[in-house]
C-alpha cells in the first residue's frame, strides 16, 4: 500500500513542527521549505487552509492514507461523544501506533514495518495489518523468534510505555496491553481535531 516516503524534514518544516519525532535537521531550520520560507512576511492563511493543514498533519503523523482517514472519521462521527476526540482515540488505537507507544520501535514507520513483516502477535494470533483497531484489554506481543531483533532490543529498554497511561508493557514477557482509549489531554501530539471536524462537516 502506498505510503509517504519523501523527505521527512521538509514535510515537518511545512507544518512547523517535527511530526515524525526528534529531527536534528528540523531543529536547525524551523522555517517553511522553499526559497521564500525564511522570509519575514507571511500571507495569512484562510480558514479552509488551516483546516486542511491540520488534517494533513494528522495523516502524516499517524501514517494514514486519505481513504483510511475519511473512514475513521465517519466511524468516529457515528459514535456518541465528541467526534474529534474519538477520531484521535481511534488513531491511537491502531496496531502500528500501539506497537510504537509500547516502545517496540523508535518510530511509527518502523512499528508499521514490524507489523507488516509478521513480527507482532495480537491476542495470541499473528497479525500483519497495521490499521487493525485495538479494543481495551487487547494484548500485543512480539513473536517468539522476533524478540531478539536488533530494533526491538534497542527500544525495549527505552521506557516509552511508561510515558503513556493507556498502555502497559511487560519486558520479561515482551508483551503489552492496550488498557483503554486515551483521553485527549494525554495524547502528546499537537493536533487541533476540531479543525478536522469542521473540514469534513462542510
Amino acid at each position: 500500500m502506498a505510503r509517504y516516503t519523501g523527505p521527512k524534514t521538509k514535510k515537518s518544516r511545512s507544518f512547523g513542527e517535527s511530526i515524525f519525532g526528534f529531527d536534528r535537521s528540523f531543529e536547525k531550520r524551523k522555517y517553511p521549505p522553499g526559497q521564500h520560507g525564511n522570509g519575514k512576511r507571511r500571507k495569512q492563511k484562510s480558514d479552509y487552509a488551516l483546516q486542511l493543514m491540520e488534517k494533513q498533519k494528522a495523516k502524516y503523523t499517524y501514517g494514514v492514507l486519505e481513504r483510511q482517514f475519511r473512514n475513521l472519521f465517519e466511524k468516529a462521527n457515528s459514535k456518541s461523544g465528541v467526534t474529534g476526540e474519538i477520531l484521535l482515540q481511534f488513531l491511537e488505537a491502531r496496531l502500528d501506533n500501539t506497537v510504537y507507544r509500547l516502545g517496540l520501535a523508535p518510530t511509527r514507520r518502523a512499528a508499521r514495518q514490524l507489523v507488516n513483516h509478521k513480527h507482532i502477535i495480537l491476542n495470541g494470533v499473528l497479525n500483519n495489518i497495521p490499521s487493525t483497531l485495538l479494543k481495551p484489554g487487547d494484548i500485543v506481543s512480539v513473536r517468539g523468534k522476533s524478540q531478539n531483533l536488533g530494533i526491538v532490543q534497542e527500544n525495549v529498554g527505552s521506557g516509552e510505555a511508561k510515558k503513556h497511561s493507556w498502555v502497559e508493557f511487560n519486558a520479561d514477557k515482551m508483551e503489552g496491553v492496550f488498557l483503554d482509549y486515551p483521553p485527549k489531554d494525554q495524547i502528546p501530539e499537537k493536533i487541533n481535531e476540531q479543525l478536522i471536524v469542521e473540514l469534513y462537516s462542510k
